[in-house]
């Protein structure tokens, strides 16, 4: 609540105050009774000085009527101007906190969980701040002055009337205890529906490749059905206990006629008195029977704060280290892995790397589906810290640098690309939103996304949500653009080029050679058209660095290099010749 804590205390105050002046009407009222309409009936004959009276308290009544309508309003305003400031800042901060994520994180949290945490939970905040809050304090405190008021007038009368609120306040328990589990089942039912529906409007273009939509809407239907049932068999709780709650709610009100009238009769009280009980009545009544609906919206509160204070409190994994410094002046891109191994889920994923890149060498690494090649190259960036050894970054650990700092210094384009719902231009910015309209076409000529000046509006088309509309290489370029409009020291390719035909790689290759500033080249691919160039080839098997070569030298050497240097030169039969000779000469 920090910017509103002054506003909010007032709003609760108010809300206080409020209730207790809502006895004020009804006081007012038996005071007319007792002293003006009682001594007619009694014979008595109205004189100026009843009629001052009884002018006196219309008026106030009138009065007051308007200040507490006014002050009500006001209150009203004050609670909702700090709910909408809360949910505000607590979604920018649970949002922030998000960024600070690692990728272990979002492995282990549901897109759909998150966005529930970012909209429905937020919303559940917010009613509670503004109305739940203000509506259980109201209750509590309009019971309470009640009841004293009552005991002053009448103790008998009062006591007649309060015996019935232990059944109410049984019943409320029972409720509020069987509810609360419903609630956060109810939560994660949600959940999982709102996961369904984002992964299948994500992942729309498979849906209609393999004609699943029946499929997707009946798997969408199953997690529609469980979430109705969760929000049924909560509800219908609800409803279980409701009669109860408000069957002696009401019951009070025959107990005033009752035990009211019969006090009247014997004299006990005065007309005032009764008309004092009878219009107060409603105070705890209305109190009673609301206690049940707060605690199940406080339940559903709950459910959503425990998921909110769990994204709020968490921390990443990786993180700036107390040893981190700022850097100062450009990083130069040499990398220097010291028997580095990496462990994922408990599995060993890479094993005693050592390896140096220079400043400003291209590096190509290559190897088979899991051989461990993204996974070494998402340990420059610190996706993932080394689980062993170390990785220097010019000199330095990268443990030992500012995540801003380092993520600063490298660009990286995968083969899984990401595009923004912006412009050409804004995607191509993304990492410096200053960037001229010059620069942009600078970076986007070098990487080829000659496409762009076709488009209707040109650089200033908005593309759909993860690209929609464009080629998968047509992507792949903007992506390459917009990691080296970053001007990187260290520039990562993770089979970025994949999608494009042969005649734009080589383009590409050839700007890549000619940039305007000094960049260390991590290229991981399997085409030999993009590795041959590189000063230095490193092949990974199984986590483990098995050949580093040159082009020349790899595909002379026996190994996995010239295998695939035969296969795509189709050489076939060489290499069936020679995979020939070393099964015999192995056997």
């Amino acid at each position: 609540m920090e910017g509103n804590r002054a506003l909010y205390v007032f709003a609760l105050c108010s809300t206080v105050i409020l209730s207790i002046v809502d006895l004020v009407n009804a006081n007012v009222t038996a005071m007319i009774m007792d002293q003006v309409f009682e001594p007619i009936r009694a014979g008595a004959a109205l004189d100026d000085l009843m009629w001052r009276r009884l002018i006196q308290l219309v008026v106030f009544l009138v009065v007051f009527t308007l200040f507490r309508t006014g002050y009500n309003y006001l209150a009203i305003i004050s609670y909702e101007r700090c709910s909408q400031g809360l949910t505000y800042r607590l979604r920018r901060d649970l949002y922030a906190n998000m960024q600070r994520q690692d990728m272990a994180f979002y492995s282990k949290n549901r897109t759909g969980s998150l966005m529930t945490c970012l909209t429905g939970d937020m919303d559940m905040v917010r009613h509670t701040t503004a109305y739940v809050l203000r509506m259980l304090i109201n209750c509590v405190v309009l019971f309470l002055s009640t009841t004293i008021c009552f005991l002053v007038k009448d103790w008998l009368f009062a006591l007649s009337l309060l015996v019935i609120t232990p059944l109410i306040a049984f019943f409320t328990t029972r409720f509020s205890k069987q509810v609360g589990p419903l609630y956060v089942d109810l939560r994660e039912r949600l959940s999982q529906m709102n996961t369904a529906a984002q992964e299948n409007i994500s992942g729309n273009r498979v849906v209609k490749a393999f004609a699943r939509e029946p499929y997707e809407c009946e798997k969408f239907d199953e997690k529609n059905r469980d979430f109705k049932k969760a929000n049924l068999k909560a509800s219908l709780l609800w409803l279980k206990y409701m009669p109860y709650i408000d069957g002696f709610s009401q019951s009070l009100s025959v107990a005033v006629l009752l035990v009211g009238g019969l006090f009247l009769i014997m004299g006990r009280i005065s007309i005032g008195t009764f008309t004092l009980f009878n219009s107060l009545s409603w105070t705890l009544t209305n109190p009673m029977r609301m206690l049940g609906m707060l605690i199940n919206d406080l339940q559903r509160f709950f459910a959503s704060a425990n998921k909110i204070i769990e994204l709020y409190y968490a921390a990443p994994d990786i993180q700036d280290s107390e040893k981190a410094k700022p850097q100062s002046g450009r990083v130069k891109g040499g990398l220097r892995f010291e028997d580095v191994s990496l462990t994922l889920h408990g599995s060993p994923v890479l094993r005693s790397i050592n390896l140096e890149i220079q400043p400003g060498e291209t590096v190509a690494i290559m190897g088979s589906t899991g051989s461990g090649k993204t996974s070494l190259v998402n340990l420059i960036p610190r996706f993932s810290d080394v689980t062993q050894g170390r990785l220097l970054l010019d000199g330095r650990d990268v443990r030992q640098y500012y995540l801003h700092d380092l993520r600063s210094a490298i660009g990286i384009a995968t083969q899984d690309v990401f595009l923004f719902s912006d412009t050409v231009d804004g995607n191509i910015a993304y990492g410096d939103s200053q960037m001229s309209e010059e620069d942009v076409a600078k970076y986007a000529k070098i990487a080829c996304v000659d496409f762009a000046s076709k488009l209707p509006q040109g650089f200033d088309t908005i593309i759909g949500e993860r690209g929609t509309g464009l080629s998968g290489g047509q992507k792949q370029r903007i992506a390459l653009a917009r990691a080296l409009a970053v001007r990187p020291s260290v520039l990562i390719l993770d089979d970025t080029t994949s999608a494009v035909d042969m005649e734009t790689e080589k383009y590409i290759q050839d700007e890549l050679d000619r940039l305007d500033f000094d960049c260390t080249k991590i290229i991981v691919a399997q085409r030999i058209s993009t590795t041959k160039r590189a000063d230095k080839i490193v092949i990974l098997n199984q986590g483990e660095v098995v050949q580093v070569g040159t082009h020349q030298e790899l595909s002379k050497q026996e190994g996995y290099y010239r295998e695939v240097f035969l296969l795509q030169n189709g050489q076939e039969d060489q290499l069936r010749a020679e995979l020939g000779r070393e099964v015999s000469e192995n056997g």
